[in-house]
């Protein structure tokens, strides 16, 4: 179940090369942890091509994978709300290249633009319902007696 809020569909014409000119592309390698649940966030990617997974610990058993992340997709929420640590961990399933940007420049510019800093609020916010819903769902399929009862599965 992918997000339907990207980055492209997120902000009015003209106001997404703002946040891009703050961004510097990364290459991360196939199993390389992008954040670890409870860390610091203190940066956030687009995922420009390859795949993260988004995964939850669960006490006594391995982490869930709670969802599956593509081009144009946001990978980290947990910058944009203090206190600013993970809620998630994070890993890159193929290589993956993508816009790196420091939360610290992006909050800044947020306070410095009204109309800038609620395009980002609002394109956070709408990611942060999905994926918790995503969560919801997939752990109930995991670990509910009787699954979620969506058929939807990742």
């Amino acid at each position: 179940m992918a997000s339907t809020t990207t980055l492209t569909t997120a902000f009015p014409a003209g106001r997404s090369e703002r946040l891009t000119r703050l961004g510097r592309t990364v290459s991360v390698e196939a199993g390389a942890r992008l954040f670890e649940e409870g860390g610091r966030a203190d940066r956030f990617w687009i995922i420009r091509t390859g795949t993260v997974t988004l995964d939850l610990r669960v006490p006594g058993r391995r982490a869930a994978a709670i969802e599956s992340l593509g081009h144009g997709e946001l990978a980290g929420c947990s910058w944009h709300f203090p206190p600013h640590r993970w809620q998630l961990g994070a890993e890159a399933m193929s290589p993956v290249r993508a816009w790196e940007f420091d939360a610290d420049a992006v909050r800044e510019l947020c306070a410095e633009d009204a109309e800038f800093g609620r395009a980002v609020a609002v394109w956070v916010g709408g990611v942060v319902a999905h994926r918790l819903h995503a969560a919801r769902v997939r752990l109930l399929d995991l670990y509910g007696p009787c699954g979620s009862g969506s058929g939807s599965g990742l």
